[in-house]
């Protein structure tokens, strides 16, 4: 006899949904957390403090209003770091509180402890408070520890120069000049995070192009928009070095391309690299298999090698985002216990909270082609809408593909304010495999942004008719 049905390994978004599913379906769950607080990155370092220090800057900075009553406009002048984490550590104190209320409601034992495996049905808990240690045992394990950012040897720098993405908040002050290296979504949304602050961001990326399992018509609308804020991209390039550079008013940094170039900033945010947190779970005891940035292998279920051992979140790799791994959790829980589901992988949105935002769900342009299926496009604008107009946003775009012959919606590809939410409409119609017409024919509240379904559908039906 097992002393739990399930043991589930950090607390985080992919954790916490799979030990609530087990609950739910009357299992005993242990939830394992070393750190002293739940909630994992999502909580603590990514998700909801990146999203809630964008938003404490569209406020403070009265980016939203800045059509209507001019870029001058702004709630605050001089805006400092604590002014932002006001807010970011109200709504993770709120994070914490909420997680661990419907974890104690569902009955699920919560213990801190560092775990690590014995064997594939076993593992020793390290109680850090005291150093005691102690054995239990679960039929099924769900391995959910996240990642960590990870540093190459050779940026050997003071951290109070370069930081990485997990530790930006604890900026003493806001810099004048920040580079950024590493041009993917958390790299994005803190170069137009801190350039809507007045901070004059280099984004360095080694690839030719952003983003690229995104449309690249949305992608490059989106690079233009940042470069309006005055954000340099240093694309198609590698760093060589980084320095400490002394000037007569303090340290700064020095980047060091292998092009030759040099920038001199303030700050550097380095956001490439992350490695899974699996250093204490001695997993080589219960013979699961890892790869060489601590990234667990799993099937299309988030089976391990291991029967009775699953993983989910960041720690099995792409895409690595919070909503993604709340939905992987909750799965392999299912699978694990033989429970039905309906998986709608194929059609998981991407949301990348840039100022302005983007998302997208379903197939891009350039996957279509490839595949060679016929397809057309329907676009509209924000400034086209009157809700555009109400919120002053004239840069928003919509932009739907669908198939010629069948008008079957086949992608939803998003920018501008809302679009994280615009994005579920067309995220439901995919799902139940409708097509254009369903935007043609149906009435949304006026004025709303959802309208641009409607002009979008329209756009395209005209470019086949």
């Amino acid at each position: 006899m097992y002393d739990y049905d399930l043991i589930v390994i950090g607390s985080g978004p992919a954790g916490h949904s799979a030990a609530i599913q087990a609950a739910k379906i009357n299992k005993r769950v242990a939830l394992i957390e070393e750190s002293e607080s739940l909630g994992g990155n999502m909580v603590h370092s990514g998700t909801i403090p990146s999203k809630t220090l964008r938003e404490a800057v569209l406020y403070l900075t009265g980016y939203r209003e800045h059509n209507v009553y001019g870029d001058s406009y702004s709630v605050k002048k001089d805006i400092t770091m604590n002014d932002l984490l006001i807010r970011t550590d109200y709504v993770i104190q709120h994070e914490i509180d909420t997680l661990k209320y419907q974890l104690s409601r569902n009955h699920i034992d919560i213990i801190s402890a560092q775990a690590s495996f014995i064997s594939n049905n076993e593992i020793s808990l390290n109680f850090k408070g005291d150093g005691t240690t102690r054995n239990i045992t679960a039929e099924y394990f769900v391995i959910a520890v996240g990642t960590h950012p990870s540093k190459p040897a050779n940026l050997d720098i003071d951290n109070d120069l370069l930081f990485l993405n997990d530790d930006i908040l604890n900026l003493p002050s806001l810099p004048k000049t920040l580079v950024i290296i590493g041009g993917g979504p958390i790299g994005l949304e803190y170069a137009s995070i801190f350039a809507t602050l007045g901070v004059r961001v280099t984004l360095i990326d080694k690839s030719n192009a952003l983003l690229k399992f995104m449309d690249s018509e949305i992608v490059d609308a989106l690079k233009y928009e940042i470069r309006k804020k005055r954000i340099t991209l240093r694309l198609n390039e590698e760093v060589d070095n980084i320095q400490k550079h002394k000037e007569k008013d303090g340290n700064k940094i020095k980047i060091i391309l292998s092009s030759g170039k040099q920038i001199i900033s303030d700050k550097a945010l380095y956001t490439i690299k992350r490695s899974g947190n699996i250093q204490n779970l001695n997993l080589k005891n219960a013979k699961v298999l890892f790869n060489k940035r601590g990234q667990i292998e799993v099937d299309s279920n988030y089976k391990s090698n291991i029967p009775n051992i699953y993983a989910a979140g960041d720690i099995i790799g792409f895409p690595s985002l919070a909503s993604t791994s709340k939905e992987q959790g909750r799965l392999a829980t299912c699978h694990a216990f033989n429970i039905k589901t309906n998986n709608y992988h194929k059609f998981y949105p991407y949301g990348i909270y840039t100022i302005p935002e983007i998302s997208m769900v379903g197939s891009t342009e350039e996957e279509l082609t490839e595949k060679g299926i016929p397809y057309e496009i329907g676009k509209s604008q924000y400034k086209e809408i009157a809700r555009g107009q109400i919120i002053g946003d004239d840069t928003g775009i919509l932009k739907l593909i669908f198939h010629i012959e069948t008008r079957k919606l086949l992608g939803v590809h998003i920018l501008g304010e809302g679009a994280s939410e615009l994005i579920h409409i067309g995220q439901s119609v995919l799902a139940f495999e409708g097509t254009i017409d369903y935007f043609i024919e149906t009435v949304f509240n006026y004025p709303t942004l959802a309208e641009c379904y409607k002009h979008a559908a329209f756009d395209g039906i005209n470019k086949i008719s």
